[in-house]
């Protein structure tokens, strides 16, 4: 299926293709408890998240390790997707920002990112 998602304004959007998305995972580290997102349980390459942003509008956020990278809207402040520790160089998306998924109705996987 051919997927399309953004931030709240619209200055950060995206695209990809992937089989039917029927559930998400939730992550207990503190970033990811604070910012509520419900997060793809697939990952993505940079080859396939096509990433439209406006000049300035994507920017990026890293704590710890600094191997993950969390990306948001510089505009809005919307979490579109993050690059992950586990593996570096590919991504996760927010399902609550992809179009036509209904996050909170799919089943979710605890991820424990507290432990990393």
């Amino acid at each position: 299926m051919q997927y399309t998602g953004s931030c709240h304004c619209g200055d950060v959007k995206f695209e990809f293709e992937a089989p039917a998305i029927s559930g998400g995972l939730q992550c207990n580290c503190s970033i990811c408890s604070r910012k509520g997102a419900i997060m793809s349980d697939f990952v993505l390459t940079a080859d396939q998240l096509k990433i439209t942003a406006k000049a300035d509008a994507l920017s990026l956020y890293q704590f710890g390790t600094m191997v993950g990278k969390h990306y948001f809207c510089s505009r809005c402040g919307i979490y579109p997707f993050h690059e992950t520790v586990r593996v570096p160089g590919s991504y996760r998306l927010n399902l609550n920002c992809v179009d036509g998924v209904d996050a909170r109705s799919l089943p979710l996987q605890m991820f424990d990112g507290k432990s990393l």
